[in-house]
């Protein structure tokens, strides 16, 4: 390495004129300090952005949850309109709605505009009966609103008639394509700002406002107490489509006043000040150095030799470089090894065919600005290839060895080897951004799995053992879990989906439902992305929701719809068996009293009367056969209890025993000890009589009667099978007639054509059915199933 030459002390502008050169000194720093403040003022901005964006995402995610989640909630309550627009059992389904959805004002329902239909009615009496085309300009342009878009959209926050503020989603209904009116739900403004959770009380320097543009007089309305505008503070916005609504979150603190900045500034101007003392003081010094450089050359040269013993072994790498070139001069041992190249290969090259590709811009830019002597030094963190073209990230310093005013010639490169805090810091902030996203995460199962580790489990939120019961190491513990706790009848549906649909798009919406740790049926609405694209999948995202209550309602909903519609079928039977039967015995007593009234004899009148006495007997046991299929269809209150089937079973056959010797019949029971059905004890009496009865009523002349009662397992419940080998039914010519009433089929005395009618009722009044085989001369059998 070349030292310096003794120079004359005026060929030194510098040292000659020492106040001008601290005075740019001192100017040169301050503008490094301002530069500094700057960029770090831009660091304090971006961090503050960064952490807005986090919270507004996490308010969308509540806010877009909670309008997904009212928008199922008009849909079910729009499920209990008829076909011909008329409500069923809006009251009971909307009370499950609003147990399970506590920040809901009401619900309702709009036929034509008007509010007909409202639950609850207590508190909300003043909003029955609006026409909301009526009411004023402004709701009439919300409604058509969502008329227009033909989906949901949520008008407000307004006044409400009933008192308070909230927000009106109303859901467009159309019945054969013709508008019927609205499905809508009423939700207080401020249980949406808290589920949204828009709430500065929770805050010290954060602050929320919510908007929305007035459509009459397209002026912007803010509905949250208190500033809403922080002119030159940090702040962004959402916007939500379905009610035209816009969310701020700004930060009050200026960032001017940070006391980072402030004490960065103080600190600065101290080091400058201070610098530039020391500077001026070293300037007036200098002049007596250059007098002591002869009596130091011989120190010098021992200081070389120094030099050059630590130049090769020191524990950092150290270049010497034509800075013309670009080639190296001389290398120590620890930056050939660092590169993996020998002394010789390495003082062959030039140093920037080392430097990363992504790296040469800066570098070519910093050292163009060393060799016109704009900066005496630079240093970076830049990326290095080594042999073996391995990255290695490394801190160097650059230093010109020429003196100012001098044309560049040679300059030392120092190289500080990083990768192993590189790697660190890296894996430090992924995991930082990973527990952001889990923290910042909405209300569910968040889970993740690898693609490319055949679909396992890399994590799952705490929330699976709140809605599944299953713990976190459970879950992530085997691949394919999943897929094994899927509730058997959606397992093929879901794993079809997962084979043909999941890589034609990035995001995905599926329900399923899951089987828990404790054997209940969970239904899940699971929102899944995958990450980072589609052209190039790494791994799976998503958010499994719990819907079960949804799910359940629509259920009941369904179930009850069913019920009024067989009530209905029953009642309209009904009335035709009553009709016809009264009818016919009003016919015969009208007809016979005429006949009595035109008697010659006391003879006929009295044959007359007997004929009298007997259509009212048969008038008799209508009307109390009638009055039992009343009390079955209407019984409301039937105690429903688990029974032993098998004792009921031989209670029947010891009640019918006499007939089973007349007959000489023989009995197959095959039931278990162990068989219990939830059924009304009177009721399975009498099913179980009535079926053995006919099966030796009709048995077949010609053969032994033989009859086998089996139960069997069936899903949850059992189904109970009674075979005979009697004369059998012809069930394509009678089997729609088979379980009316006054139906008879074999011409028997006794038969009445009321038992199977009884029967079929008694079933389905307990929420079970029955269904029959026959064939002609061979028997018949018939099938409880027992849910």
């Amino acid at each position: 390495m070349p030292t310096s030459s003794k120079q004359p002390i005026q060929s030194n502008w510098f040292t000659l004129n020492p106040k001008l050169t601290t005075f740019l000194f001192f100017i040169i720093l301050v503008a490094v300090i301002s530069l500094i403040t700057q960029q770090r003022y831009q660091i304090i901005k971006e961090n503050r952005e960064k952490d807005i964006n986090a919270m507004l995402e996490s308010v969308e995610l509540r806010l877009d949850q909670l309008l997904k989640n009212s928008q199922n909630i008009a849909l079910t309550v729009a499920l209990t309109i008829d076909q011909q627009g008329k409500p069923r059992n809006f009251e009971k389904v909307a009370a499950e709605i609003m147990k399970a959805n506590p920040s809901l004002q009401g619900v309702q329902l709009v036929p034509d505009g008007i509010i007909k239909y409202m639950y609850p009615v207590k508190g909300n009496e003043e909003a029955i009966g609006l026409d909301l085309f009526k009411l004023s300009v402004f709701n009439e342009l919300e409604a058509k609103k969502a008329i227009r878009l033909r989906k949901m959209y949520f008008q407000g926050p307004v006044e409400l008639v009933q008192g308070g503020k909230g927000v009106i989603g109303r859901l467009p209904l159309y019945i054969d394509n013709k508008f019927w009116g609205f499905s809508a739900v009423v939700i207080k403004l401020d249980q949406l700002l808290k589920i949204a959770g828009l709430e500065n009380d929770n805050f010290s320097y954060y602050r929320f406002q919510f908007s929305k543009i007035n459509p009459l007089t397209n002026e912007e309305e803010f509905f949250i107490p208190g500033e809403h505008k922080y002119a030159g503070n940090t702040y962004k916005t959402k916007t939500f489509e379905e009610g035209d609504w816009k969310i701020y979150l700004t930060d009050t603190r200026k960032i001017v006043a940070d006391y980072q900045l402030g004490g960065l500034m103080g600190f600065g101007l101290l080091v400058t000040v201070l610098s530039s003392y020391l500077l001026l003081r070293l300037l007036n010094k200098h002049r007596q150095l250059f007098l002591m450089v002869d009596q130091q050359s011989d120190m010098l040269h021992v200081v070389d030799s120094k030099y050059k013993t630590i130049f090769a072994n020191a524990a950092i790498g150290i270049g010497r470089v034509n800075s013309i070139t670009g080639e190296f001069i001389e290398a120590n041992a620890f930056l050939c090894k660092l590169f993996g190249y020998s002394e010789k290969e390495l003082t062959s090259k030039k140093i920037k065919s080392l430097i990363h590709v992504d790296d040469l811009a800066v570098d070519a830019y910093d050292f163009k600005r060393l060799r016109n002597n704009e900066i005496r030094q630079f240093s970076s963190v830049r990326r290095y290839v080594n042999k073996n073209q391995q990255v290695i990230w490394a801190n160097a310093i650059i230093s010109p060895l020429w003196e100012e005013g001098e044309k560049p010639s040679q300059h030392i490169v120092i190289i500080e080897d990083i990768t192993p805090q590189v790697i660190y810091e890296e894996q430090l902030i992924a995991s930082k951004k990973y527990a952001e996203e889990l923290i910042n995460s909405m209300e569910g199962i968040v889970w993740e799995a690898s693609i490319k580790d055949n679909f396992a489990n890399t994590f799952v939120s705490s929330k699976v053992y709140d809605i599944l019961g299953y713990t976190q190491y459970e879950w992530s513990s085997e691949i394919g879990f999943f897929l094994e706790k899927l509730y058997y009848e959606d397992k093929e549906r879901v794993t079809e989906y997962l084979d043909k649909e999941l890589f034609l798009r990035k995001h995905h919406e599926y329900e399923y439902r899951m089987v828990a740790k404790d054997g209940s049926i969970i239904w899940i609405r699971d929102t899944l992305t995958v990450e980072p694209s589609i052209e190039a999948p790494e791994k799976l995202r998503g958010i499994m929701m719990n819907i079960t209550m949804i799910k359940e309602a629509e259920e009941t909903l369904h179930k009850s719809y069913e019920l009024v519609n067989e009530q209905n079928k029953r009642l309209l039977n009904f009335s035709y068996i009553v009709s016809h039967n009264l009818r016919s015995h009003a016919s015969n007593i009208d007809g016979i009293s005429s006949l009595i009234s035109n008697a010659e004899t006391d003879t006929e009148r009295n044959e007359m009367i007997k004929l009298l006495r007997k259509v009212v007997v048969n008038l008799n046991d209508t009307l109390y056969n009638l009055n039992n299929i009343v009390n079955i269809q209407t019984s409301m209150d039937l105690v429903k209890e688990p029974l032993n089937l098998l004792d009921y079973i031989n209670h029947a056959i010891q009640t019918q025993e006499s007939q089973i010797l007349n007959k000489n019949a023989e009995i197959i029971v095959n039931v278990g000890e162990d068989v219990f059905v939830y059924f009304n004890k009177a009721y399975l009496d009498s099913v179980l009589l009535n079926l053995i009865s006919n099966a030796l009523r009709y048995s077949h002349a010609l053969r032994k009667p033989v009859i086998e009662i089996i139960c069997e397992p069936l899903g949850g419940g059992y189904i109970l099978r009674i075979k005979d080998n009697g004369v059998g039914i012809d069930l394509p010519k009678n089997g729609e007639r088979l379980f009316g009433l006054n139906q008879t089929f074999h011409g028997n005395s006794d038969a009445r054509g009321f038992g199977l009618f009884i029967t079929k009722n008694q079933v389905e009044a307990m929420g079970d059915h029955i269904e029959v085989e026959s064939k002609i001369g061979e028997g018949t059998t018939f099938s409880i199933v027992f849910s």
